[in-house]
Formats: C-alpha cells, sequence, structure tokens
C-alpha cells in the first residue's frame, strides 16, 4: 500500500473512531434513561458513568472554549497529508452540513453540547451509579 493510502486508511479510522465517540456519548445517555425504566443494573455501573460523563465533559469544555476536537485534527491532518480534501471547522457541523444539508453559528453547538452535558450531569443524580467499592458481585 502507498504511503497515500496508509494515510486515507489511518483517516478514515480515526473518523470511525469519531463516530463511535459521539455514538458512545448520545447513546449513553438514551440507555441510561432507558435502563432506569427497564431496571437495568448495568446502567448503574460507576466506570462506565465516569467515563461517559467524562466524555460529554470534554466535548463541553472544547465548546466552551472554541476549540476543535483533536480527533478533527488529526483526520485532517492524515487527509492533508494523502493530498485528500479536507473540511473546516469541527466535525459534527461539517457532518450536520453534509448529511442532512443544516448549518447552524458556533454557538448553537455549544448551546447544544452544554444543554446535554447538564442532562448527563443530572442523570447522574437521577439514575445514581454504585459506588466504586462495590463488589461486582452484588449488581443489586
Amino acid at each position: 500500500m502507498s504511503a497515500q493510502g496508509l494515510y486515507l486508511l489511518a483517516a478514515d479510522l480515526v473518523l470511525g473512531l469519531h463516530v463511535l465517540f459521539v455514538v458512545f456519548v448520545v447513546s449513553g445517555l438514551v440507555l441510561i434513561f432507558a435502563g432506569k425504566a427497564l431496571d437495568w443494573t448495568w446502567v448503574r455501573n460507576p466506570w462506565f458513568r465516569a467515563v461517559h460523563l467524562g466524555c460529554i465533559g470534554v466535548v463541553v469544555l472544547q465548546s466552551w472554549l472554541g476549540a476543535i476536537c483533536p480527533l478533527t485534527h488529526l483526520e485532517i491532518f492524515l487527509r492533508e497529508q494523502a493530498g485528500d480534501a479536507v473540511y473546516p471547522g469541527s466535525f459534527i457541523s461539517h457532518w450536520l452540513e453534509s448529511i442532512l444539508y443544516y448549518q447552524a453559528p458556533a454557538w448553537v453547538f455549544v448551546v447544544v453540547y452544554t444543554l446535554f452535558g447538564a442532562a448527563v450531569l443530572a442523570s447522574w443524580f437521577w439514575v445514581r451509579p454504585y459506588p466504586f467499592s462495590r463488589s461486582p458481585s452484588h449488581s443489586r
């Protein structure tokens, strides 16, 4: 495989990782609320909940600072190295525009990320995770 092909493959892998990150953050909250309603104990796993809260916390902080996600920077760098087309701005705004033909000013994303982050934080209190010290054999 050529260097150009390797860069494109790496860029596509970063894109896939980014998609998985977004899916984890969004579906995680949905699953937490569903788990509350359906009495799923696994949604109270403190490691899952801490990682989930941390992920959206990073997104919210980046949006407040006006920073582009490091995964977006890495993907763009790899595509540039391959001589491929790159996109300006953030990952989410690019794909919303590309897939849904929707454009919004940056402040809209800051508000949406902040509200979503607040919902994840609220879920921590509404669907309390188990303490970290709790033994996995005591899942109920």
